[in-house]
């Protein structure tokens, strides 16, 4: 009776002990995916990498001149780390590109390999003055399809376009109700990739719709600028409750 007892003991450990093991890298993956690159480590870039560190994230924030943002990954710690744009993309699980408008279709092509398939949170906005014929193409096209066009491959959404890093800065974590960030996507898991970075960084995400929608929350639009809670933003975008 006592060796079956013990037999069936031993059984039940080396299950448990099995089983532990098949979890590890599930456990492991998880942890791990907390990693996101920045293209562009100025305003916007440097202010988001800032609150997904306080988030827990490991922020891999580029520059074509890295030696440049030494500053910035002492100040923020081990999580922190700098590198060329090549760099931050590889380094990723999502990447977040907040570069000027005009540099999309060079960043694009130099990058097509490690963009494929991967999470983009697209933070730009054209402006005139300082893009040129790319805004014209936006003009023309939409903000969404000219971002899906010059980031071929990847899997875009557009979010954290529409305000200015200062509104960012003043209101993450704020207490409820918490300041809503449009995003807009063609692809449902990289929405809900958005939708997870948006609120680690301490927002109410709000889907609009697909790459299309994001014109009206597009610099210029009526739905740009705005300091709204979720419900105020959906009223706003016309976003069904």
């Amino acid at each position: 009776m006592r060796s079956d007892a013990f037999v069936t003991f031993a059984r039940r450990g080396a299950l448990a002990a099995i089983l532990c093991t098949l979890a590890l890298p599930a456990l492991a993956q998880s942890e791990n995916s907390k990693k996101i690159g920045i293209v562009g480590s100025g305003n916007i870039g440097g202010t988001l990498g800032r609150l997904w560190i306080k988030a827990g994230y490991e922020v891999f924030f580029s520059s074509r001149h890295p030696e440049e943002l030494k500053p910035l990954v002492d100040e923020l710690g081990p999580k922190a780390h700098a590198g060329t744009p090549a760099d931050a993309i590889a380094f990723g699980n999502a990447v977040l590109i907040a570069v000027p408008y005009k540099a999309y279709p060079e960043l694009g092509r130099e990058n097509a390999a490690g963009l494929k398939n991967k999470v983009v949170i697209d933070a730009g906005n054209a402006v005139k003055a300082r893009d040129g014929a790319v805004y014209d193409e936006v003009e023309r096209d939409g903000i969404g399809a000219t971002s899906a066009k010059y980031l071929a491959g990847a899997r875009v959404v557009r979010a954290f376009n529409a305000a200015n890093y200062k509104v960012f800065q003043k209101n993450a974590g704020r207490p409820e109700p918490r300041m809503a960030v449009p995003i807009a996507g063609n692809d449902p898991k990289a929405l809900e990739t958005a939708r997870t970075l948006v609120s680690d960084a301490g927002f109410d995400p709000v889907v609009v719709g697909e790459l299309k929608a994001a014109d009206t929350f597009a610099m210029g639009s009526p739905g740009f600028g705005h300091d709204l809670s979720a419900p105020e933003l959906k009223q706003k975008l016309g976003v069904k409750p």
